[in-house]
């Protein structure tokens, strides 16, 4: 592992655009794949996760690095206001701004009045189970594409999905490992490269996406959209933020704990700045944002914490919303070369929420800690992408899991003693 480079320092131009691009790779699939889902524009969402992360990273004053992009928590209460509708889309819009609302409130509470209110609503037992539960229920995702939807290897052209997947893999681990210098800190982007090339020599390029480079334009605005008032969907979409808030906690936690500087001072200020970016987000029709696990686990890799990193990998995903040529050819990369790398990272996501439960010396003999961390953790990686449906409206397995957790803690502790029992 390199040494740490920590949020302040600063990287040579050269490197720092690669760097940059890492990130950008790494966060692209989801960014991407959660407007789809919602039926909103992906062009849109992409340009916002860079103005988001901007607005961030101003917000921290430098200080915590991350990158936002777009949360998959309100799949299901967008999907349930919209009926897949894009003429919708506009009402959804006015939940996800209520949800920005509710959360910027507790982004001030937390900086008024100090993060304890949170620390009692989300001790490391319930944050390290939401961090860990999001790399879990993220696997069947990153199985999926390292082999094929049917999880069967049954034709030549699934070898060959195989080996891609594998020579990726190989690639960034072997990186992460073994290279010296520069080279050690690109792992993710070595090994996309890598798989890459090999599925264009062995003919496993989409021909239909390689076709979509050509076609796309250089430079075209986003369909910006604007919000319009609905109650039933504030009613619906609002609440969600207190999902933003765990995941915002836990992902604190995290990187706190792989750098070796603690940032919970800094907490109320990352609420801030992520209610602040999903805010500008609905206002221009895109995608709630929230600060993404892929990239911590390119951070946790590689030991480079440099604000700078997420500055560029901003800007370049404000140019790909700019440009769509850029998107399509980060769209063209094989599903084998990207469950490759989201082996590692979704991985790494899991193993955060462990040593957060490590280094908070969270203990396990006590009943409670292990129904909240077990029950949490099953119930999201059962549900997984699909999630759960209650009377037409569906529960992403993410969102239930992080609800659960939090519930359960609040009634397990309720007449026992404060905290999460951790002696």
């Amino acid at each position: 592992m390199p040494k740490i480079c920590y949020p302040e320092d600063k990287i040579p131009l050269a490197r720092l655009l690669a760097m940059g691009m890492q990130h950008v790779v790494a966060m692209f699939g989801a960014t991407v794949l959660a407007p789809i889902l919602m039926g909103f524009n992906p062009q849109v969402a992409l340009f916002f996760s860079g103005v988001g992360t901007l607005i961030f990273i101003v917000t921290t004053r430098g200080k915590a690095p991350s990158y936002l992009g777009s949360s998959f928590a309100f799949i299901g209460p967008v999907l349930a206001v919209t009926g897949g509708d894009a003429g919708k889309v506009p009402y959804a819009l006015c939940g996800i701004a209520g949800a920005a609302l509710l959360y910027g409130v507790a982004a001030l509470a937390t900086m008024r009045f100090g993060s304890g209110w949170i620390d009692r609503l989300m001790p490391p037992v319930v944050t390290g189970s939401v961090v860990a539960l999001i790399g879990l229920n993220l696997a069947p995702s990153a199985v999926a594409e390292a082999i094929n939807p049917q999880l069967a290897i049954a034709s030549k052209a699934d070898v060959i999905r195989l080996a891609i997947t594998a020579a990726t893999f190989l690639t960034a681990a072997l990186v992460s490992i073994r290279a010296r210098g520069f080279l050690q800190l690109l792992p993710i982007l070595t090994g996309v490269v890598a798989g890459y090339a090999l599925a264009g020599a062995l003919g496993m390029l989409d021909p239909a996406a390689v076709a979509r480079i050509g076609q796309a334009d250089w430079f075209g605005l986003p369909p910006f959209q604007r919000p319009a008032f609905h109650a039933g969907a504030l009613a619906v979409i609002a609440p969600v933020f207190i999902v933003l808030l765990a995941e915002n906690k836990g992902h604190i936690a995290a990187i706190s704990s792989y750098m070796g500087r603690d940032l919970n001072p800094l907490l109320g200020r990352a609420y801030l700045g992520d209610a602040l970016a999903t805010l500008a987000s609905a206002f221009g029709g895109g995608t709630p944002q929230t600060t993404y696990a892929e990239n911590m686990g390119v951070m946790a890799l590689t030991g480079v914490f440099s604000i700078y990193n997420f500055v560029v990998a901003a800007c370049v995903a404000i140019l790909l919303g700019l440009c769509p040529k850029f998107g399509a050819v980060i769209q063209s990369i094989p599903a084998p070369v990207l469950g490759g790398v989201t082996l590692i990272l979704y991985g790494l996501i899991a193993l955060m929420g462990v040593r957060i439960w490590v280094d908070a010396k969270v203990d396990f003999s006590d009943s409670r800690n292990l129904l909240v961390a077990g029950t949490s953790l099953i119930a999201a990686t059962g549900l997984g992408v699909k999630g759960l449906t209650v009377a037409g409206v569906n529960i992403a397995g993410i969102a239930f899991g992080t609800l659960l957790a939090l519930a359960l803690n609040a009634a397990l502790s309720f007449g026992g003693p404060a905290g999460d029992s951790r002696s």
